[in-house]
């Protein structure tokens, strides 16, 4: 139970933790729990046996934190470096947390899991949590944001999990083959091998949720599919699991042919970065035409990420802020000239 050992200022806590097997598991490797925890949050955790006293002005913060990591362990559940960003990012109404400053409990409901062969996937932001929630909900959802904020892998992690639970038949992940600089023809190999390099951020989704044997006969048997969007053409995609990713890419005619395969019993995924469109100058990005058509059409659900949703290396929100700034710049120099 924490006990309050500054109640003038509120700012130091202890808390005792009574299995000391859970406790290190708890503190991390060297402590790395704790001071992921103190960089993030700002405070001081000092560790006393079975006790942690927590100084700082968030310190009632931090204890919500770590009683939830140590309710976590009691549940059977692990602890890492990206649980413990995520639990201080749904809590806090920081940058690094949920939007509009707004307070959320730790745990105001039954925690949002996705199951699969291989792991369990927990939302690790207010806007990844309200994502999952969307493509759980509705046959058509779109996710928008910078790179890095999960928008594929929770995707993929939803259809995984449909698939296991025979709600969908097949998995397909296709995505448009443009260059960024080199051209397809230009690579080695036969067609399977030049597409390959483009899917590969499918696979590694898919390797995080599904045993390699079961993958390789999936793929096999073809129910589980990864190829071009150009592939998706004629085609009637029913009791499915479809996901489109870097779908900013994809031009307006691609776009609508890939919406119009959408069959019975299908949902579909699209996924896409509006900053990284790789498709040539004066081609308007299929995305971007999807958003203004389709605002507000029953069923169909839309759902914006930013740089506070970054879940990679930390650096990565950074970068993100800064070529955004330098855009709003830009745009902003160029309105003065015109």
């Amino acid at each position: 139970m924490p006990t309050l050992l500054d109640p003038e200022e509120k700012i130091a806590v202890q808390l005792d933790f009574p299995d000391n097997r859970l406790m290190i598991d708890m503190v991390g490797p060297n402590g790395a729990h704790l001071a992921q925890i103190e960089q993030l949050m700002g405070v001081q955790i000092v560790h006393r046996g079975n006790a942690l006293v927590v100084h700082g002005e968030a310190a009632g913060e931090a204890e919500r934190v770590l009683g939830a990591l140590y309710a976590r362990l009691e549940a059977g559940k692990d602890v890492t470096m990206g649980v413990i960003d995520g639990l201080i990012r749904l809590r806090s109404g920081s940058e690094d947390g949920a939007r509009d400053g707004d307070q959320k409990e730790m745990f105001p409901g039954p925690a949002l899991e996705i199951r699969t062969r291989k792991k369990t996937m927990e939302p690790r932001t207010e806007a990844q949590k309200a994502y999952t929630q969307a493509l759980l909900d509705n046959e058509l959802t779109f996710g928008i944001g910078p790179a890095g904020t999960g928008k594929t892998y929770v995707a993929v992690a939803v259809a995984v999990s449909k698939f296991i639970t025979g709600e969908v038949d097949r998995i397909i992940l296709t995505r448009p083959a443009v260059e960024a600089g080199e051209k397809l023809g230009f690579l080695p190999g036969t067609q399977d091998e030049k597409v390959d390099p483009y899917m590969q951020p499918l696979y590694d989704a898919l390797n995080d949720f599904l045993p390699g044997k079961q993958l390789a006969k999936l793929r096999e048997e073809k129910r589980v599919e990864i190829a071009p969007l150009a592939f998706m053409r004629g085609r009637t995609l029913s009791n499915a699991f479809v996901i489109l990713d870097e779908a900013q890419n994809a031009t307006t005619m691609q776009m609508k042919m890939f919406l119009t395969r959408l069959g019975q019993g299908s949902r579909m995924a699209i996924t896409g970065d509006r900053s990284q469109v790789d498709l040539p100058r004066g081609v308007q990005s299929g995305l971007r035409d999807a958003e203004q058509i389709l605002a507000g059409v029953e069923g169909i659900s839309f759902n914006y990420f930013d740089a506070t949703d970054v879940v990679r290396h930390p650096l990565v929100a950074k970068i993100i802020t800064a070529y955004d700034a330098e855009d709003t710049r830009r745009e902003a120099r160029r309105a003065e000239r015109e």
